[in-house]
């Protein structure tokens, strides 16, 4: 990357660098570039975005700025912010994240808004999860409803292994359980029958996949992404098995995307086991979830 010239009597403060860092993003076509900046500036300085104006005239040190260039050179070359800084925001919660899972984004929190309304206060309730990644959706929900066990599995050992850290950050080992394995596989042990199966599949259908922005498909889980030739190879699956893992009135809710809904919600109906149909719209109207209730 091209470096900043300085002259040994204007040093490099945080706001000097966070101009020209700014404007090298820019010239680069990263995306926000002055949040990516800013974010990035704050992960290496171990401040908040905040502090970085009350302390906007501070020097950086040689080592501050040699870690900061490294960041930059990184984000121009597309990496995410949320993989080199290793953290994400969702429901409130900062959580860590790797390239073994999924950086969540704002148009999940439809699903677990969609999950809340159907839960009850006060009483007891048992949720399983699958393909959960980085824990998010279940740490969600467990905050919000406190009688709620959660059972989440994934088959990717990695993404267990970062879930298992955010779920222990935030005190809620003793409700999510965390089980190894494909989909429904970590239930075949035992019959296990849950008020409610929640899931963020993949849905992108495979050969959109290369076309999808450098931060996507160079850098997130193609596992986590790939819904097959139709994108709807995940749904077959679901709504083919979960009925064995519901209890009669459960419910199922899966992430879709925004072009999916008459599909899955017709797969939904072809499958016999589920009535109720509903598609819900996330925040820009565009379909988001797709939620059946399992028949009595």
């Amino acid at each position: 990357m091209q470096k900043p010239k300085q002259h040994h009597d204007s040093p490099w403060t945080i706001l000097k660098i966070l101009r020209w860092t700014t404007d090298y993003f820019k010239s680069h076509g990263v995306d926000s570039p002055r949040i990516a900046a800013e974010v990035l500036l704050a992960h290496v300085l171990e401040l908040r975005r905040l502090d970085l104006y009350l302390r906007y005239d501070q020097p950086l040190l040689d080592g501050e700025l040699r870690r900061f260039k490294e960041t930059i050179r990184r984000r121009v070359q597309r990496e995410p912010v949320a993989y080199i800084t290793g953290r994400a925001e969702f429901w409130s919660l900062e959580i860590t994240v790797s390239p073994a899972v999924l950086i969540p984004r704002p148009e999940t929190e439809c699903l677990v808004e969609a999950a809340l309304a159907l839960l009850p206060d006060g009483t007891p309730q048992s949720m399983f999860e699958p393909g959960t990644g980085s824990g998010v959706i279940a740490m969600a929900l467990a905050t919000e409803k406190p009688l709620l066990n959660i059972v989440a599995s994934d088959a990717s050992r990695d993404a267990l292994e970062i879930a298992g850290t955010n779920i222990r950050d935030h005190g809620l080992g003793g409700r999510i359980q965390l089980r190894s394995g494909h989909w429904f596989e970590p239930l075949a042990a035992e019959p296990s029958f849950f008020d409610m199966i929640v899931s963020n599949p993949p849905y992108i259908p495979a050969g959109d996949i290369p076309r999808l922005q450098p931060e996507i498909a160079r850098f997130e889980p193609r596992r986590a992404l790939d819904g097959g030739p139709d994108g709807l190879a995940a749904f077959r699956h679901l709504f083919g098995a979960a009925h064995r893992h519901l209890k009669p009135g459960g419910y199922l809710l899966v992430e879709i995307g925004f072009d999916q809904g008459a599909a899955v919600g017709a797969m939904a109906d072809s499958a016999g086991h589920y009535s109720d149909v509903t598609v819900h719209q996330d925040y820009s109207g565009l379909d988001r979830v797709v939620q059946l209730r399992m028949k009595d």
